[in-house]
């Protein structure tokens, strides 16, 4: 997965939260980056057709985009799911937001038959806790800073 997939991941996740486009402060808080780092890679995202920005009402994600987001939503939550419930990972959430950026395709195909990924997968998402909702770790809600 790589950047672009994580903003579309991210766009993705924030316009379900807000039930509507997302807006680019919310967008770069979620990424811990600067809105003018935000509002650069969303014009890169609505040159290659994967979103649509209006200024002042926010970020929308065509078709191809929420098609190439649930994919890397997808592959978050098997890297999550693979660093916890395999691996035992304490501080999975943030092991998945490391590797999110390097893990490939086939990387997280063959991670997928270790997880027995579930078919509500990537719904399974729930963004209050930042993790795969068919972990099978406690879970509590993440802080904000």
């Amino acid at each position: 997965m790589n950047t672009a997939d994580q903003y579309l991941k991210t766009i993705y996740v924030v316009q379900k939260q807000e039930d509507g486009p997302a807006s680019t402060g919310s967008i770069a808080d979620a990424l811990d980056v600067s809105p003018a780092s935000a509002n650069e890679m969303i014009g890169k995202l609505e040159e290659r057709g994967l979103a649509e920005h209006e200024k002042y009402k926010g970020v929308q994600l065509t078709d191809d985009g929420i098609l190439r987001a649930r994919d890397a939503l997808q592959t978050y939550c098997i890297i999550e799911r693979f660093l916890a419930n395999v691996l035992g990972v304490e501080e999975f959430r943030a092991e998945a937001h490391e590797l999110e950026a390097v893990i490939d395709d086939t990387v997280a195909e063959r991670l997928d038959t270790i997880i027995d990924r579930q078919p509500e997968c990537p719904d399974c998402f729930d963004p209050e806790t930042d993790a795969c909702a068919c972990l099978e770790v406690a879970m509590a809600p993440v802080e904000s800073d």
